[in-house]
């Protein structure tokens, strides 16, 4: 596989930080950006690298040479003027056999490429994006996708949006070479307004979602944040060739106040601490998944549209508070037949539906996770079963203050002493 890093970009918004420096020779922990993504990549045998250069090139240029004293293959495509993000690629027409990565040059990651074009090749897909969720989708991109992954929007940060899940474009792609033959001059292009977003209508724009680390340079607060992240381990603990660690999160009653059987949006409201609580779990490196029994599908009382809509105001709430949800799995099922206006299909028994533990089994599978290091956290018996029979440890919140008294041991200390039962 190629990978095409962007390296010409500016970097004014970290200018006090870098000075003199092109953004992506940044050092993070004594090792500039750049340098950074070329050892990721040649840890997974992608070695060789082209890089778009512009401003101060000369610095990039001198610093990594041809590759060779790191173990990659680099060569240059030089902007004499500035083509934007993606006027450069011109000059790649020809010179790609298969589909390629395309990476932001001021970016700090580690992910687990092979998954990624796994997704790719399975998918009829010109384009697919890499995106996560994060603690500020408010002032990202957002895409829109259906469950197969297909994009079907792209809102950026000045567009009214409503409700939406926390989908944000990281900046990390795989292009087909059939982009390329469109481009009929280096002009200075748009990569996301002018190329990627004109070929959603295509069907051919898939977006793959995943909770891997990566994190832009854009500011010097993210700059700090990474830097920890780099000491600490964070960063390469996310990849998920290697096991992670979970909590899993029931919904009703846990995130939002309990109100029986929830129809609508306008019933959803977050319970108090628990955006607190799963933003301390975000920052922790557990992925935050929620498991929820839904028989309000299996009944007919709600359509998957509306628990769409449901969950997408959960994801809201959460990330104006800077929290965010990894994934969300959900039992559509109900074993009791014979009610009006319910959905046949549904009503079975199944090995989803709590107390089992079909939905961690499937977030386990999913996300390489180590349910012996992972946690359940819901307000039932029926939660707490489904953790253990899946091999978690298990707590029972206690009623509206549960999140103030939570504890989980190195992860969620309680603030005034107590434990859950």
């Amino acid at each position: 596989m190629d990978a095409v890093i962007m390296a010409g970009g500016r970097g004014t918004r970290v200018a006090s930080v870098n000075g003199a420096l092109p953004k992506p020779m940044l050092p993070i922990c004594g090792k500039p950006v750049l340098l950074h993504q070329i050892e990721c990549l040649r840890r997974q045998g992608i070695t060789r690298i082209t890089l778009t250069v512009g401003h101060l090139r000369e610095q990039i240029e001198a610093f990594l040479g041809d590759g060779s004293r790191f173990g990659v293959q680099i060569s240059y495509i030089r902007e004499d003027i500035p083509l934007g993000t993606a006027g450069a690629l011109y000059y790649l027409k020809g010179k790609m056999d298969d589909d390629f990565l395309l990476i932001n040059g001021d970016l700090i990651f580690d992910v687990d490429f092979q998954r990624l074009m796994v997704f790719h090749k399975s998918h009829p897909a010109q384009a697919t994006l890499l995106a996560h969720p994060n603690d500020h989708p408010y002032d990202s991109g957002i895409l829109l996708a259906d469950d197969e992954g297909k994009v079907s929007g792209w809102l950026t940060k000045e567009e009214e949006r409503g409700w939406y899940h926390n989908c944000v474009n990281a900046g990390i792609h795989v292009l087909s070479p059939e982009l390329l033959e469109e481009m009929r001059e280096p002009k200075k292009l748009d990569l996301d307004r002018e190329v990627l977003k004109p070929r959603i209508p295509s069907g051919r724009v898939y977006v793959y979602r995943t909770p891997e680390y990566v994190k832009d340079m854009g500011t010097p607060e993210r700059i700090a944040q990474v830097e920890q992240d780099l000491k600490s381990g964070l960063i390469e603990r996310k990849n998920l060739n290697r096991k992670q660690r979970a909590v899993f999160l029931d919904r009703d009653g846990t995130i939002n106040k309990y109100v029986g059987f929830l129809r609508t949006p306008e019933e959803f409201e977050l319970l108090d601490g628990a955006a607190e609580a799963i933003r301390r779990i975000n920052q922790s490196g557990y992925l935050a998944i929620v498991v929820t029994n839904q028989p309000v599908i299996a009944r007919g009382e709600v359509t998957w549209e509306g628990l769409d809509e449901i969950h997408r105001k959960m994801e809201t709430l959460l990330g104006r508070e800077g929290a965010y949800l990894d994934d969300i799995f959900v039992c559509p099922h109900h074993p009791d037949k014979g009610f009006p206006g319910e959905i046949p299909e549904y009503k079975i028994e199944c090995s989803c539906r709590k107390p089992k533990p079909g939905m961690l089994l499937a977030a386990a599978e999913k996300y390489n996770i180590d349910l012996s290091e992972s946690w359940m956290v819901g307000d039932s018996p029926q939660d707490v079963q489904a953790g253990e029979a899946a091999g978690c440890r298990a707590v029972r919140l206690e009623g509206s203050v549960g999140w103030r008294r939570l504890c989980l041991p190195g992860l969620l200390d309680s603030k005034n002493g107590e434990k859950t039962e």
